[in-house]
């Protein structure tokens, strides 16, 4: 048995495109408590990584524990600006916010994601990526907002480069799975390894 601790619509989506079936549980996790003890630990300058590695493997272990014989995915995604981390905006003022901020800037983006057997993780990876947005006008930021609706504060950065905030963005250094939020290749390498009984053709 395969399950996402997550309700991501984007990452249930990628799952179930690469033929993946799978259940989607979300994790019970105190990200901001978790996000603080590991920012006080290794600072802002590495603290991206190191939140988005630590929020994969807890989501995963918070699953896995109620789900002992299961294969779970735990998955995370932070954003760095200017040595500090971004969230998902609160409403759309604060979206709108965060895109201003981010006009004409570069930003990282570094996505997470962990497998967990028995309460343990056994696999994890994180990827990191550059984006740079075009410099873009209020009336072009709020335009963006209308079109994504309340996808905009699903996701960190208030916006989705699968939708209409594409148009906000100048250029993009890494993998476009991760940008999404899921390193997918480097999870169906880890999947062969650990539960190839769960792919494709295990029963062919």
């Amino acid at each position: 048995m395969l399950i996402l601790a997550s309700q991501s619509a984007t990452r249930k989506a990628l799952l179930s495109q690469a033929g993946l079936r799978f259940t989607a549980i979300p994790a019970a996790v105190d990200e901001r408590s978790l996000e603080a003890s590991i920012l006080a630990q290794s600072g802002e300058a590495a603290g991206g990584r190191a939140v988005a590695t630590a929020l994969s493997c807890a989501k995963a272990i918070n699953i896995s524990l109620l789900h002992p014989d299961a294969v779970v995915i735990g998955a995370d995604q932070t954003l760095s600006f200017a040595g500090q981390l971004l969230h998902k905006p609160a409403d759309r003022a604060a979206a709108s916010a965060q895109l201003r901020q981010l006009s004409g800037q570069t930003h990282q983006l570094h996505a997470a994601v962990a497998l967990a057997q028995g309460g343990q993780v056994v696999w994890s990876f994180v990827d990191s990526v550059e984006l740079t947005m075009r410099p873009a006008s209020n009336a072009e930021i709020e335009a963006v907002l209308d079109a994504e609706g309340t996808g905009a504060l699903a996701s960190v950065g208030a916006y989705r480069l699968e939708g209409p905030s594409i148009q906000l963005f100048e250029r993009v250094e890494g993998d476009y799975f991760s940008i999404l939020g899921l390193p997918l290749l480097p999870l169906l390498a880890a999947i062969r390894r650990f539960a190839p009984h769960l792919l494709l053709g295990a029963l062919s």
